[in-house]
C-alpha cells in the first residue's frame, strides 16, 4: 500500500533481479565479513547509484519517498549493503535538493557519479565522535597559494573500498571556521586504512581514511557552513529505513518458520499456537506503525517543500521510532525460532546483529528525545 506510483513500482520491479542474487549472497558475505563488491556493482550496473541524480544530469529524479521505497528493498536482501549505498545515494539526494555548490562544480560531480562515481562523507573522528554531536575537527586545512593542504583521519567511512569521492569536513585555523572539501581518492595522500573490525554491518567496511597533506585546489572547497547550526536532512531518513528493511527480512523468516516447523508435541505447525500467533500479531503492528511513520514524514519532506523548515523535529523522532521499532521486531522472530535463532548460520542471528547498529547512527536517542523536549518547549 505504501507503492503510490507507477514509477515506483517500475523501479522496485527493475531491483528484483539484483536482490535476489544479492539475497543469495548474504550468508557468504556474513562468513567472510568482507565488503559486498559484487551487491554493490550489481546496483552500479543497472544505474541505482544514479538514480537520485536530476533527470537533466542523467539520473531519474527520485524523491525522498521513492528512495526509502528502494532502500528498504535492499535492506531486506542485505543490510550492510543497503547502508553503504544509502550513503552514496543519499548524499546524492541532498546535493540535488540544496544546490548550494558552485554550479560547475556540481555538475562536474554529478556527471562522474553518472559515469559510476561512489560518494559519501567523511566526518567522524577518534577525537570528536558523531560529527552532530558539534566538535570541531582534528582534520586541518591550511591555504597554501591557491590550493589547500588538507591532514587528519576519519572513522567510520562506509563503502571505503569502493569510495571514489570523499566529502570531508576540516578545520581552516586561519579563518577559525570549517569547510567542507571534496577530495578525490586517486589525489596523493589520500589512502584507508583497513580498521573495521565489529559483530554489527561488518559487510560495510567503514574503515578510516588517511589524508596526508592532500592537495586540494581551492575550487573544491565546496561548503561553508555558517557557524555550527543544525537544519533537517531528510535523505538521512535512509538510515531507518535500512534498519526497517531489516527487520521486515526477520518477521518474514519467523513467520516461514513458524509455518513449516512441527515439532513431535503438536500436530500442527508452532503458527497454530496462541503464543506465536500474538508475536506475529506484535510484529505486524510494530510495522505497520513503522511504515506510516516512516512516509508519512518522507511524503511530507518530498512533497511539501514549503514545510520542510518545520519537520527536523519529525525526521529525528522518524528514526528514533522506527530504528527501535526493528530492534524489538527482530527480538520478537527470535523468540518464535527459538535457539536456533543463535546459530551463526541462521538469518536471524546476522539480523540480530545488524539492526543493533542503528542505534549508533545519528541522530542518537538521547539527542533526539532531547531535541523534541526543546521543540515541544518552544511551541508553547
Amino acid at each position: 500500500m505504501f507503492i503510490k506510483t507507477d514509477k515506483q513500482a517500475e523501479l522496485l520491479k527493475k531491483l528484483e533481479p539484483v536482490l535476489l542474487k544479492i539475497a543469495d549472497r548474504s550468508q557468504e558475505l556474513e562468513d567472510s565479513r568482507d565488503f559486498p563488491f559484487e551487491n554493490i556493482e550489481d546496483l552500479v550496473r543497472i544505474g541505482y547509484s544514479t538514480w537520485t541524480l536530476p533527470v537533466h544530469e542523467g539520473g531519474k529524479g527520485l524523491g525522498l519517498y521513492d528512495f526509502l521505497l528502494c532502500q528498504e528493498k535492499i535492506a531486506e536482501a542485505c543490510g550492510p549493503t543497503a547502508l553503504s549505498i544509502g550513503w552514496h545515494s543519499g548524499i546524492v539526494l541532498q546535493l540535488q535538493e540544496n544546490r548550494n555548490w558552485e554550479a560547475a562544480i556540481l555538475h562536474e560531480t554529478f556527471q562522474q557519479i553518472k559515469k559510476g562515481a561512489l560518494i559519501n562523507r567523511a566526518a567522524t573522528e577518534p577525537a570528536t565522535g558523531s560529527p552532530t554531536r558539534g566538535g570541531v575537527p582534528s582534520t586541518q586545512a591550511r591555504k597554501v597559494h591557491d590550493s589547500w593542504v588538507i591532514s587528519g583521519r576519519k572513522t567510520f567511512t562506509s563503502m571505503a573500498p569502493m569510495l571514489d569521492l570523499f566529502l570531508v569536513n576540516a578545520w581552516i585555523t586561519e579563518e577559525n571556521r570549517m569547510g567542507w572539501f571534496l577530495i578525490n581518492r586517486s589525489q596523493p595522500g589520500v589512502t584507508i586504512e583497513k580498521t573495521w573490525d565489529v559483530i554489527s554491518m561488518q559487510g560495510t567496511s567503514s574503515e578510516d581514511l588517511l589524508l596526508e597533506e592532500v592537495i586540494v585546489e581551492d575550487k573544491y572547497l565546496v561548503e561553508e557552513p555558517k557557524g555550527m547550526d543544525k537544519k533537517g536532512e531528510g535523505w538521512l531518513l535512509h538510515i531507518p529505513a535500512c534498519y526497517l528493511g531489516i527487520a521486515s527480512a526477520a518477521r518474514n523468516f519467523a513467520i516461514k518458520f513458524a509455518n513449516e516447523y512441527t515439532p513431535n508435541s503438536i500436530k500442527a505447525p508452532i503458527a497454530t499456537l496462541p503464543n506465536v500467533q500474538r508475536l506475529i500479531g506484535e510484529m505486524e503492528l510494530e510495522l505497520m506503525q513503522s511504515r506510516h511513520f516512516l512516509y508519512s514524514v518522507a511524503g511530507n519532506w518530498q512533497n511539501e517543500i514549503d514545510l520542510r523548515h518545520q519537520l527536523t523535529p519529525h525526521l529525528a523522532a522518524a528514526k528514533h521510532s522506527v530504528t527501535n521499532s526493528a530492534i524489538r521486531i527482530v527480538d520478537k522472530a527470535m523468540r518464535i525460532v527459538g535457539a536456533q535463532s543463535l546459530q551463526r548460520t541462521n538469518p536471524l542471528s546476522t539480523y540480530y546483529r545488524n539492526v543493533r547498529a542503528g542505534l549508533h547512527n545519528p541522530p542518537m536517542d538521547d539527542a533526539t528525545i532531547h531535541m523534541l523536549a526543546q521543540w515541544s518547549n518552544l511551541k508553547k
